[in-house]
């Protein structure tokens, strides 16, 4: 937001630089990014002087230019050469000399020096209006009248120049009775007053007003939910012309184009008070009745910016007496109903309506103006009628206007002011210092905050209704700080706290677990939006009133951001990629299902390059090691089942308790096509929730270290192709007995010497009895015991 100085002196005088205020605003949450200057025409004429052409020739060298003298007072002549095709000796023209900066539209400049042009000398140069930036005409020099323009003074004498210094303010969404000059000035006043600085601030109130005769106009509000209060007024005879000087500039500082005095001054009582209007061009409104209500869903309404968009019947429309839409209320006019230059009756309109309304209908037409910022925010509903009249006030002196009638007012039930209670303990509490209770009063009427009662430790207080953020103690309190000043609380030496311990039925010390061991082997944590756009719609679960187009619907999984990620790197050279997220994907089936995961990708070299390790691709594998990593956390049993998932080409997955654990998959082709990724990713999810469920089961036990020696036997099986080691493993799994500790595939070999269809499978057991060194015997019967159980499953043959 655009804050002009000279405009925030219209309602606080102080003798403070822009510098100081820029700090002062910074320091009350008003955070001011930047101050720029603002001058109403680049480089303020600076250098230009006044000058009477002497003479006038044809240039020697070129048939274009002409060879000029010009007398700049002070007994000097300049020799300047100009190629204006109207420059004649005897006129009186604006002269730049030799120094002076002449800017373009984009505020470059080039400096004039003295030159030889065609090798005849030129000090200065003879200046047209849009070289001057007064005006787009470049049809020749600018002829001055010689009874108004004196020779040598200085050409800026003769204009009302206006220079400015603009405050760009980072306004937080909470701060609306800070969007406006009024609410700046008045919040900087409350700081200054209690902080020994001189200020003064007025209160603004309704301005006295002039009417004459009577008009014909109704109004009627259909309901005063969403339009709480509303304030009409008819004006007649206005002339819709170009704005003054002082009007276009104030609009301009702060970054917006003047249009005609009416737009221009509902602008500025916008910006100035924070209170957005609307002026109807009168003679368009049927029957003379305004409504405001709602309309039919799907009805047609064209915009001022020419776009035909179809109501969705829960928009704050105003309506003419026939319901015909007029305008989107709080949110953007009619094309139809528009003022233009042939309008000589207005109806002008001041409201406070409902902010979820107008939200609503701003999101679901995707328009985003000075007005709905304002509306759906909150403004304030007790300067509705002050900005009404102020705005009436300055039709009638610069568009002539005349105010028919009383003004139209629907206000049934005024909105009041938010009732609180502060505890000087609490303050204390929060702050961690303690404020004179004189002092917190004082702050509380600087912020315009009533004292209703003193009670015992603490006050009883009415919070002024603009300040729709204030409606809780600690609000208040935020306040006090905010304007007593954060710099002046001391931050403590040091800072205790208890540590908690987590215990296994919780969940977070589950993610912090994962996390910390997933950051030890290489990978980072990314965070992503949980809104997004969707290409299939099915079971996606879309919001009401999106922010955009893209941002549409809630994530169905956590892979499309991920492959975000790492698009985002690749394409900045960072080809080996390990991410992992924790985050909550939504479904829409037979009710809406939310549930959290962790997500894991990798992609590229699975270790940096090396001479020991020249290549190392990570692989599928790479990811299903990672996984068992972290599923050995859990100590539950699960099994490794056969998944079909249209994301991946080659996926797999692992139940536990008849539940989905576990998938992990290679991303398909197609998918990483659509982010234009060329290289091969994998991807892994796991089900917190069933995680953590899991986990919960399980009461993990400390145990000493075994005083026997493990005992490790190898088989070499003989086996069909189409046969998985998982499939062995888990008979072995099954096996009764206690000895078996480890389990492992060292070696698998397809080739040469083996029968057609075959594979060899080298696989390692380790055995362990905790209570006594094991017998050969008992060695013996558990490996005959794991061999028989493969022949029968699995008609495995021995190597020897």
């Amino acid at each position: 937001m655009k804050i002009s100085n000279n405009w925030l002196k219209d309602f606080i005088k102080t003798e403070l630089k822009t510098e100081r205020i820029g700090e002062f605003l910074t320091d009350i949450g008003l955070e001011v990014e930047g101050i720029e200057k603002f001058e109403s025409v680049r480089g303020s004429l600076e250098g230009i002087v006044v000058g009477k052409v002497l003479t006038c020739e044809k240039h020697p060298n070129a048939d274009k230019l002409k060879k000029t003298t010009v007398d700049v007072g002070n007994g000097k002549i300049l020799n300047i050469v100009c190629g204006a095709p109207n420059v004649e000796a005897g006129q009186t023209v604006p002269v730049a000399v030799v120094g002076t900066k002449i800017y373009d539209k984009t505020g470059n400049f080039f400096e004039i020096k003295e030159a030889k042009i065609r090798s005849e000398v030129s000090q200065g140069m003879i200046c047209a209006e849009d070289e001057l930036g007064l005006s787009e005409d470049h049809g020749g020099i600018m002829v001055l009248d010689e009874t108004k323009y004196e020779v040598g003074k200085n050409f800026a004498d003769y204009f009302e120049l206006a220079n400015d210094e603009v405050l760009e303010i980072g306004l937080t969404p909470n701060r609306t009775d800070a969007m406006s000059h009024y609410g700046v000035a008045r919040d900087l006043h409350a700081f200054l007053s209690t902080n020994q600085q001189k200020s003064t601030f007025e209160k603004v109130s309704s301005e006295a007003l002039n009417n004459e005769g009577t008009h014909n106009f109704t109004l009627e509000v259909e309901s005063a939910e969403l339009c709480p209060r509303y304030i009409g007024a008819v004006i007649e005879e206005v002339k819709v012309a170009e704005s003054p000087s002082w009007l276009k500039d104030r609009l301009k500082a702060i970054g917006l184009n003047p249009i005609n005095n009416i737009v221009d001054i509902t602008n500025y009582i916008l910006h100035g008070y924070g209170q957005p209007l609307h002026a109807f061009d009168a003679d368009k409104i049927a029957d003379s009745k305004v409504k405001v209500g709602t309309v039919k869903k799907g009805t047609k309404f064209t915009t001022l910016d020419g776009v035909e968009r179809t109501l969705n019947g829960s928009e704050v429309i105003i309506k003419d007496g026939k319901d015909n839409p007029m305008c989107i209320a709080g949110v953007f006019g009619g094309a139809q109903s528009g003022v233009s230059d042939e309008t000589k009756t207005i109806f002008l309109e001041s409201a406070y309506f409902n902010p979820v309304a107008v939200r609503k209908g701003a999101k679901f037409h995707n328009l985003n103006t000075d007005a709905s910022f304002r509306f759906e925010r909150g403004v304030d509903p007790n300067i509705t009628r002050t900005a009404i009249t102020h705005a009436i006030k300055l039709i009638q002196e610069i568009a002539g206007g005349k105010l028919v009638g009383d003004l139209l007012e629907e206000y049934p039930k005024k909105i009041e002011d938010n009732y609180v209670i502060i505890r000087f303990s609490k303050i204390e509490q929060i702050l961690g210092t303690k404020i004179h209770r004189e002092k917190v009063k004082e702050i509380l009427k600087a912020l315009e905050i009533q004292v209703l009662n003193e009670i015992q430790n603490g006050l009883e207080i009415s919070v002024p209704a603009y300040r729709a953020d204030v409606t809780r103690e600690i609000d208040v309190i935020e306040e006090i700080l905010r304007i007593y000043g954060y710099n002046k609380i001391d931050a403590p030496q040091k800072i205790s706290f208890t540590p908690v311990k987590l215990s296994a039925n919780d969940q977070d010390e589950l993610e912090n677990n994962w996390a910390r061991t997933l950051q030890s082997i290489g990978f980072n944590e990314v965070m992503n939006n949980s809104l997004t756009s969707v290409k299939d719609e099915t079971d996606a679960v879309k919001l009401l009133n999106p922010l955009s187009g893209d941002l549409a619907f809630m994530r169905k999984s956590l892979l499309e951001g991920l492959l975000q990620n790492a698009v985002y790197n690749i394409n900045r050279k960072n080809q080996d990629i390990k991410f992992f997220e924790f985050g909550k994907i939504y479904h829409k089936k037979d009710q809406y299902e939310e549930r959290k995961q962790l997500a894991i990708l990798v992609t590229g070299r699975d270790v940096a390059e090396n001479w020991l390790q020249p290549k190392s691709a990570v692989s599928f594998y790479n990811l299903k090691a990672y996984v068992k990593v972290l599923l050995e956390k859990l100590a539950v049993d699960y099994k490794e089942v056969a998944s079909t998932d249209e994301r991946f080409s080659d996926s797999l997955a692992y139940e536990a308790d008849g539940k989905t654990l576990v998938r992990i998959g290679k991303v398909s082709p197609v998918l990483l096509k659509d982010f234009d990724i060329d290289q091969e990713c994998f991807y892994a999810e796991i089900e917190l929730e069933l995680a953590q469920e899991l986990r919960s089961k399980n009461e993990l036990k400390f145990k000493d270290i075994p005083k026997f020696n493990k005992i490790r036997r190898d088989l070499a099986l003989l086996i069909d192709k189409n046969i998985n080691y998982q499939d062995l493993y888990q008979t072995a799994k099954k096996n009764k007995s206690p000895f078996i500790k480890g389990i492992n595939l060292f070696d698998v070999y397809e080739g040469k010497n083996l029968p057609e269809g075959k594979k060899s499978y080298a696989m390692s057991f380790e055995l362990l009895n905790e209570e006594k060194t094991l017998e050969e015997k008992e060695i013996s019967e558990v490996m005959d015991s794991l061999i028989k159980a493969f022949q029968k499953e699995y008609n495995a043959e021995l190597r020897s």
